[in-house]
């Protein structure tokens, strides 16, 4: 099983709308297909007070490596350019994929 990991960096000025966001349109147009299952959505916890914006980490589970790079050529690129078009710079992210191994 992959789990695939969005970490996004957002302005606080935008947080509660970019919350909203990743909540009603982000996480359910990803996992409309079915491809992506399970999501979670995380905050991340900051080292110190003075950190400028919030961090958020959205993960799905995923059946493999080639199922998300369908995934991502066919959808969720799709939906990344939706989340750019809302906040432009405001919001930044990176991904992580990793492979659960069983304990």
């Amino acid at each position: 099983m992959i789990i695939y990991n969005i970490t996004f960096h957002i302005e606080k000025d935008i947080v509660p709308e970019c919350l909203n966001f990743l909540k009603s349109i982000y996480i359910p147009l990803a996992t409309q297909s079915g491809f992506m299952h399970s999501p979670c959505l995380h905050r991340v916890l900051p080292h110190s007070e003075e950190e400028e914006g919030c961090s958020f980490a959205v993960q799905f589970r995923v059946k493999n490596i080639d199922t998300l790079n369908y995934w991502i050529e066919r959808e969720g690129q799709a939906i990344s350019r939706q989340l750019i078009q809302q906040f432009g710079s405001k919001v930044i992210g990176f991904t992580t994929v990793l492979e659960e191994i069983e304990l």
